[in-house]
């Protein structure tokens, strides 16, 4: 029984130093992965010959956060970081926006239109717009802040419109033997689970003032009648040609006609493409491969991304 005892608490002991070492590492990763992703300016390596035309990629959910072992394609305050630094940049001539993106959190996406706006009018130099597989809903209201919006023939874009979803487990919790209980200050301060016809109202008071939003910036931006734009703004996905025949894009064509296209219009002739691109460190693609090779943690992810997605009725353009 003692020598049991013994092989037991050594298999302890053995499992704290691994959790110790592995907590060390992620912390560490987590630390120098911020130090290396904010070392430089983006004016390094950039060719200064005739300037540069500065690629400005969104691609994944506008403003989605990943957990330490996985990072979402698209990394929000990166971005808006990247384009504050191109307002004062002695090389940059112009940003070719290149979106792939379903939409995302109503306030980020609107944070990212502003930010495009405020370089646009600062610097007095063009913003175009790239749609490449899906520019949908938030995708699709950041190019609003372009000069000119572009489509791949095989682009699903449009969506325009506001979600907000709720998530109620009251029958889970009934059927599992759980009860959720909330001490409030007010009968609406802990909304849904269930939701009442009161706070339904509540929160489509809510999806309608930022749709109306989105139908404003539309319409100003594409130059069309605010009726027409909310006829066309009906939550339904549009194909490119169907977008160019509404006047919701201005060209279709791919990624090379859109450059050709910019270069030509404002004489770039000899200018550079550049890509901003935040370089991955060494602890980012690590702790991605063991996010990719856990296959449990990752279905549960899933599930955990799902729940916090919808139970704190965030807005979305999505």
């Amino acid at each position: 029984m003692e020598h049991k005892n013994k092989k037991s608490n050594k298999a302890l002991t053995i499992g704290i130093i691994i959790l110790s070492i592995m907590f060390v590492v992620v912390v560490w990763g987590l630390v120098l992965s911020g130090l290396i992703s904010n070392v430089g300016s983006i004016e390094s390596g950039r060719i200064t010959g005739n300037g540069t035309i500065d690629v400005i990629y969104v691609e994944g959910g506008i403003g989605e956060v990943g957990s330490i072992f996985s990072e979402p394609a698209y990394n929000h305050r990166w971005t808006l970081n990247q384009i504050d630094e191109l307002m004062y940049s002695q090389t940059n001539k112009a940003i070719l926006l290149y979106v792939n993106s379903p939409g995302g959190g109503v306030y980020e996406s609107d944070e990212l239109y502003l930010k495009l706006e405020e370089y646009r009018k600062f610097t007095e130099r063009p913003v175009y717009a790239y749609m490449a597989q899906i520019a949908a809903s938030g995708g699709y209201y950041i190019c609003m802040a372009a000069d000119k919006v572009y489509a791949n023939r095989m682009t699903m874009t449009g969506s325009i419109g506001v979600i907000m979803s709720t998530l109620d487990t009251t029958e889970l919790e009934q059927k599992i033997g759980m009860k959720t209980e909330n001490i409030v200050s007010g009968k609406n301060k802990a909304m849904g689970n269930p939701l009442t016809e009161e706070q339904r109202q509540i929160l489509q008071a809510m999806v309608d003032e930022t749709y109306s939003t989105f139908i404003e910036i539309v319409s100003e931006s594409r130059q069309l009648d605010l009726e027409k734009t909310r006829q066309l703004a009906d939550g339904r996905v549009y194909t490119a040609n169907q977008a160019k025949e509404l006047n919701l894009i201005d060209e279709i064509g791919n990624f090379d006609k859109v450059v050709q296209d910019l270069k030509f219009d404002y004489g770039f002739e000899g200018v550079e493409v550049y890509d901003v691109i935040r370089e991955r460190s060494f602890f980012d693609e690590l702790f991605n491969v063991v996010g990719k090779n856990t296959t449990l943690f990752n279905e549960f992810n899933v599930i955990r991304e799902y729940i916090e997605r919808n139970k704190g009725s965030k807005l979305m353009y999505y």
